[in-house]
């Protein structure tokens, strides 16, 4: 089974508070999802490889640890994902980036594929792929699907809100993939919208509608 980690630091929980909000504008919005990203990036890469090396300090030589070379990937799910982009790149800006773009279809809300375009080393890096809502669990479990097909075998999800049905499906699918949330909230509407949640995260982004 995948380990679950949710988030409790306090700045975490404040600016999920301040997300979630509906008076919150889209500037806001935009920038708590890129705080709240650089803050939950600490956690969910708290277990990337390292390696000793030898530097030299205005001092004295010394051995001392290093990110070990494994390349890394941040792969957002369309459209919403891409608010999430930044603030990890913030903290890993040598990370290449992926994009897959998918749609629930309104009749079946199961996850339709239209884009899909990855490093062409994929295979060989630590994947980040992220998401700010994980409600059905539909979007996430296909996303790592596709990203399987394509030979990625080290993946880790991350999202700001997660529901605990999408954390059963995604757990059950592919419980070799670590599920890092900003929140989880229990309960799924009518619509598959996450309850509270904060309503539609792309429409808050990107001020549509």
């Amino acid at each position: 089974m995948s380990k679950l980690t949710v988030m409790d630091h306090p700045l975490i929980i404040h600016k999920v508070s301040m997300l979630r909000d509906k008076n919150t504008g889209a500037k806001e919005f935009r920038e708590l999802v890129n705080e709240i990203s650089v803050l939950m990036a600490y956690e969910a890469t708290r277990d990337l490889s390292m390696e000793e090396t030898e530097i030299e300090t205005p001092i004295a030589k010394m051995t001392t640890k290093i990110l070990s070379g494994k390349k890394l990937a941040i792969v957002p799910i369309l459209r919403a994902g891409l608010g999430m982009v930044d603030g990890l790149l913030s903290l890993i800006p040598v990370a290449k980036v992926g994009h897959i773009g998918l749609y629930r279809d309104p009749e079946t809300l199961q996850p339709v594929e239209y884009y899909c375009k990855l490093p062409s080393d994929i295979a060989e890096r630590e994947i980040i792929l992220v998401d700010p809502m994980l409600a059905t669990g539909g979007s996430a479990e296909a996303a790592i699907e596709f990203l399987k097909e394509r030979g990625a075998a080290n993946i880790r999800f991350m999202c700001l809100i997660a529901s605990r049905k999408g954390i059963e499906v995604l757990q059950k699918a592919h419980p070799d993939v670590d599920i890092y949330a900003g929140a989880v909230d229990e309960v799924l509407n009518d619509h598959a919208y996450i309850v509270p949640g904060l309503g539609d995260a792309g429409d808050r982004l990107f001020g549509t509608k």
